[in-house]
């Protein structure tokens, strides 16, 4: 199986731990001192702690069934180091009753550790109306 075949099984078992909320799952894609910069505060958070805590976030946010969908997944790799990028669709009711349907921009940077593909750095945005300082979450591919 070449690198980018590993990666892509990655990111689909990754997607149905996410969508099966399972944290534990979830958290096995990431290598233990991974940074993340997320749509939500602060600026970055570094380490699989702070990734686990913003994964407990999400599923807290979100009745059964969580939709999330990987669209026009572009992969490059090397031997041990690939990077991955990616328009995601998020779509559920919060728990306060409010349906979501949005989209977000994510790259994800992968190493390949003892022979299994890690998250080493993730990235997750959505685009900025700069006049109103606003996060555009309605748009779509």
């Amino acid at each position: 199986m070449t690198n980018e075949a590993e990666i892509r099984q990655q990111i689909e078992k990754l997607v149905e731990a996410v969508r099966a909320a399972d944290l534990e799952r979830v958290m096995s894609f990431y290598a233990r001192d991974v940074v993340t910069f997320d749509i939500v505060p602060p600026l970055q958070k570094i380490g699989a702690d702070a990734k686990r805590k913003n994964w407990m976030g999400v599923f807290a946010t979100y009745r059964r069934p969580l939709g999330y969908e990987i669209h026009d997944l572009n992969i490059i790799a090397r031997d041990d180091v690939a990077i991955a990028r990616s328009l995601n669709r998020v779509s559920g009711v919060l728990t306060n009753g409010t349906p979501i349907d949005q989209w977000l921009r994510w790259t994800a940077c992968f190493w390949k550790m003892d022979g299994i593909w890690l998250i080493m750095h993730d990235h997750v945005s959505v685009p900025t109306d700069f006049a109103t300082g606003r996060a555009l979450l309605d748009l779509k591919p």
